[in-house]
């Protein structure tokens, strides 16, 4: 079994390039590796240098192999589609530099999901036009990254976005080439909009490529549905607790992955508010030493 363990810079609160909050890039790479990490991922592109050499120097200080990358940007919104585009194109181009493999597409946060994440009996669905369109878009960033750039492009389903449930993934996954597009199962994320992410890898591990591995807190989770709090502030209140301290089957995770031959990355998320209460180089330790002594090394 060869299943390598990474993190990456929205585990330090790195969620938006230019939030000024943001921890400085050397220091998470620093801290990364100091809490035993031998991969990481890019973050939102411009965080991390866009300069091939500036960045490759200082990942190879750390000993860091560059994973992959996530396109957060509005998929949902036509209108913003030279924005989806530009994100994609950057994202890709700093993949290819470093000889990273995963391209992770997240459709982000839209106004009409937010207020009901985490409900997926009240969240308002796509029309048959939109949903094409929609799908379109999708597919044509996977062409992109797959075609013009030998990336491994999955999607990442999401609280908050248009791919977020158990239905519409399927549905996605069912109207996709698996050649061009591949799912990231994120364990956290699965738990939040409602289904069991061992569950779906039953019926989906063929389909995967890679794993995001985040846990979360029931209290929390079901608190926030609750008040319909938001994704962020949900986040800042914990909702996404260490590894191990949520609901979370990693044990059957990990077999789930050993059965089918798994291999390549699995790369920890924890999702935080980059002005919270706990340091994310202890968090960053914690999860490593609790994924060690469940067997992933």
């Amino acid at each position: 079994m060869t299943i390598k363990i990474g993190n990456a810079p929205c585990s330090w609160g790195v969620e938006f390039a230019g939030d000024p909050r943001n921890p400085d890039w050397r220091t998470v790479l620093a801290e990364c590796k100091n809490a035993g990490y031998h991969g990481i991922e890019l973050g939102p592109v411009g965080y991390m240098p866009e300069d091939p050499a500036e960045l490759g120097d200082a990942l190879a200080e750390n000993e860091l192999e560059l994973i992959g990358g996530v396109v957060f940007r509005p998929f949902h919104d036509p209108s913003q589609w030279d924005d989806v585009l530009d994100g994609s194109i950057r994202t890709c181009k700093a993949l290819a530099a470093h000889g990273a493999d995963h391209l992770v597409l997240i459709d982000s946060i839209s106004p009409r999901r937010a207020p009901t994440a985490g409900r997926p009996h009240e969240a308002e669905l796509m029309g048959d036009d939109e949903w094409s369109g929609y799908r379109d878009k999708i597919c044509r960033i996977a062409q992109i990254g797959t075609q013009e750039y030998g990336l491994t492009v999955a999607i990442h389903p999401h609280a908050g976005g248009f791919i977020d449930f158990e239905t519409e993934t399927q549905r996605l996954l069912e109207e996709t080439d698996p050649a061009e597009l591949k799912l990231c199962l994120d364990t956290g994320h699965t738990h939040y909009a409602g289904f069991d992410p061992v569950s779906f890898m039953d019926i989906h591990i063929d389909r995967i490529s890679y794993m995001h591995f985040k846990d979360i807190d029931p209290a929390v989770k079901n608190r926030v549905i609750t008040e319909r709090t938001d994704f962020y502030e949900a986040c800042g209140q914990g909702i996404f607790c260490n590894l191990g301290d949520g609901e979370t089957d990693f044990p059957a995770v990990r077999q789930k992955l050993i059965a089918s031959g798994f291999t390549g990355w699995c790369t920890v998320e924890q999702d935080c508010d980059p002005e919270g209460a706990t340091s994310p180089l202890d968090d960053a330790i914690a999860n490593r030493g609790y994924l060690k002594s469940i067997g992933f090394h």
